[in-house]
């Protein structure tokens, strides 16, 4: 028999899969469905911080105007899980099929979620997506895989 944790450990997998689903159908209502509704995102694109479920799908909104066809590959999902918290981090790619035709390999991006359990859901509450940074240029490094 499972333990509570494995249980919360594989609902949380599952979350992520739904993740890339939606992604991958560019479908904002599966998305909305993930996100805590005062989710902060410290993701790639400005400003800083999205705050709130409407900003954290707005910030989609572009990424799914510019693909014709979205891919969304995640690899190497750590997760350490509580009762009621969890956080995790992996490594994330979103390529695909753009709208003129092009196809893009995308690139590489580190990602770190927070989820906490609400009423009984795991939510992410908090996500932060980022390149790793050439101190000397000042720009970020977007050809690394892991």
């Amino acid at each position: 028999m499972p333990t509570q944790r494995e249980v919360n450990e594989a609902e949380i997998r599952r979350l992520i899969d739904k993740l890339v689903e939606g992604l991958q159908g560019k479908d904002v209502d599966v998305l909305q469905q993930l996100y805590a509704t005062d989710i902060v995102s410290f993701d790639i694109e400005p400003p800083l911080q999205h705050v709130g479920i409407e900003a954290k799908l707005k910030n989609w909104a572009p990424v799914f105007g510019f693909f014709e066809n979205v891919t969304y590959e995640v690899r190497d999902l750590t997760l350490t899980v509580g009762d009621d918290l969890a956080f995790g981090h992996a490594f994330g790619r979103l390529s695909g099929t753009l709208k003129n035709g092009t196809t893009s390999s995308g690139m590489w991006v580190r990602g770190t979620f927070c989820f906490r359990k609400i009423d009984g859901t795991w939510l992410i509450v908090h996500d932060q997506v980022s390149v790793p940074l050439d101190i000397r240029s000042g720009r970020g490094v977007v050809d690394l895989e892991p």
